[in-house]
């Protein structure tokens, strides 16, 4: 087996399971003081915890000398980080060493005072290469130290991953907050994303002879489009479908992030065509294939979140198709569109506030949408949009079509953060050099596709001669390459509307 780079051997990855964390014991509820009291012994402990755990930093002079500290002072961490219980305890162990053992700014401030005055100074280049050197030390944080000896633990990448997962979720929830904890969880991802770079990864293929352990970890991290039996698995594996799987060489079974392809003869407009439930054809007729839909991604640790796995997978995936099929040129996703059914909430909420104000739509849809509803169109659509009931007018869904389908296209290509797509899937297939070709109306009319984007989808198109020039230009220049259908739908909506 090839080197795993430093402090990762292929028994360190993933072979540890972390026992569960123990439930909080019943019994009665501690009084206040109580309450208190162990709050208080619980940060001591946590204070106590870390000051032995977490090695010190040595001088600069003595880093390639200094012994690794004991593996049990790491065992320590993982095993008292296990056997915490709460979310909320969890997110202050991390925000504690977060605070208490990053970078010594004394440090930083000495050794880039040291730098400036040799580049003020005439000296060899050896000295002043030295200097930048001591800087770099000063300016690793000291925690990165436990993290390191962590992954030499076996099983010790997979308790990181899990605590990332941990870390993320704390900051979701606003338990933690402050940039002290994200340039933590920046440091942790740069060393996961070394440990899960792509010459690490292998692409495996899932059929229907797959281990059965894999199938099932395949369908219970379906983030998408669940699966809903075992026939629907055996139909997403079998023929004209094609399933892929990056897994880490040293855990060739471990599914970490899942591509769906669907073959097809055109590039679809519907989910239901893809997941239907029918029974799956015996063979595969070549000629019929002239496309390849990808249908669904789906991350299987959470901790791994922003790592780049799924590009490096659809990359590797259009290149394994067009090894199967030389002949085939159409490639595209079809995309959900999560976010869109609450941004347009938000709008006809903040324009409801404001005595009815209409700026989404024209004032003969005002009248169509307002005869069907019965009432004001920013209320009455408020309490349609908020279920999947609205589908089962006829009236409301024609009714609606011309105003959701602009809508939806300002939201993927006007709706900005930091100047990228507002929309994550669609920044993801962006910033792939997919082209954002074509907005599908009752693409996905599953319960999860109403009440999450009012049944849209959307195609991302890849034009393997123009993926580059697209991504450059994108991550670049911030420029979205669209298609006419969508040009033109996003041109409708700046005339109609007036946000």
């Amino acid at each position: 087996m090839r080197a795993l780079g430093p402090a990762l051997t292929a028994r360190r990855l993933f072979p540890l399971r972390l026992c569960p964390r123990p439930p909080r014991p019943g019994g009665p509820r501690l009084s206040s003081g109580s309450a208190a009291a162990e709050a208080g012994a619980l940060e001591r402990a946590m204070d106590e915890l870390l000051r032995r755990a977490v090695p010190a930093t040595p001088a600069y002079e003595l880093r390639e000398k200094t012994p690794a500290p004991a593996e049990g002072q790491c065992a320590d961490f993982v095993s008292f980080y296990g056997g915490l219980a709460e979310a909320a305890e969890r997110a202050e162990l991390l925000s504690r060493l977060a605070r208490g053992f990053g970078v010594d700014h004394g440090q930083v401030a000495e050794q880039s005072a040291g730098v400036l005055q040799l580049r003020e100074q005439p000296r060899e280049a050896a000295v002043l290469l030295q200097a930048e050197d001591r800087l770099r030390y000063a300016l690793v944080p000291r925690y990165r130290g436990l993290f390191h000896h962590i992954s030499k633990l076996d099983g010790g990448v997979r308790f990181l991953v899990r605590l990332r997962a941990d870390l993320l979720e704390a900051q979701a929830l606003k338990l933690v907050e402050g940039p002290h904890v994200r340039e933590m969880n920046g440091v942790l991802k740069g060393m996961l994303s070394e440990w899960f770079s792509s010459g690490f990864l292998s692409l495996e293929r899932v059929t229907w002879h797959s281990p059965c352990e894999v199938l099932q970890k395949i369908s219970e991290s379906e983030a998408v489009h669940p699966v809903k039996n075992w026939m629907d698995m055996k139909r997403r594996v079998g023929p004209y479908r094609r399933c892929y799987f990056f897994s880490h060489c040293a855990a060739p079974e471990e599914p970490l992030v899942v591509l769906h392809v669907a073959l097809t003869s055109e590039i679809s407009s519907n989910i239901q065509a893809i997941v239907k439930e029918c029974p799956p054809p015996e063979t595969e007729e070549r000629s019929k294939i002239s496309a390849a839909i990808f249908y669904s991604i789906s991350l299987t640790q959470p901790g791994l979140q922003g790592v780049e796995l799924g590009t490096v997978l659809v990359k590797r995936v259009l290149k394994e198709l067009q090894k199967e099929f030389p002949h085939l040129g159409t490639f595209s996703s079809l995309s959900p569109i999560p976010g869109f059914t609450k941004w347009l909430l938000g709008l006809l909420n903040s324009q409801a506030k404001e005595h009815g104000r209409n700026e989404l739509f024209t004032d003969s849809e005002c009248k169509d949408i307002s005869e069907i509803t019965g009432g004001p169109i920013n209320e009455t659509l408020k309490v349609f949009l908020s279920s999947s009931e609205w589908v089962k007018s006829e009236k409301l869904v024609r009714a609606l079509q011309a105003p959701l389908m602009r809508l939806c296209a300002w939201y993927l290509y006007g709706e900005k953060h930091r100047g990228f797509a507002l929309n994550p899937v669609a920044n993801f297939h962006l910033q792939n050099g997919a082209v954002m070709w074509r907005i599908n109306w009752m693409a996905d009319v599953s319960l999860k596709g109403i009440t999450g984007s009012c049944g849209l989808m959307v195609n991302y198109r890849y034009y393997l001669g123009d993926t580059a020039t697209n991504s450059t230009s994108y991550v670049c220049s911030k420029n979205i390459k669209a298609s006419e259908q969508v040009l033109s739908l996003v041109a409708q909506f700046q005339k109609n509307s007036k946000l």
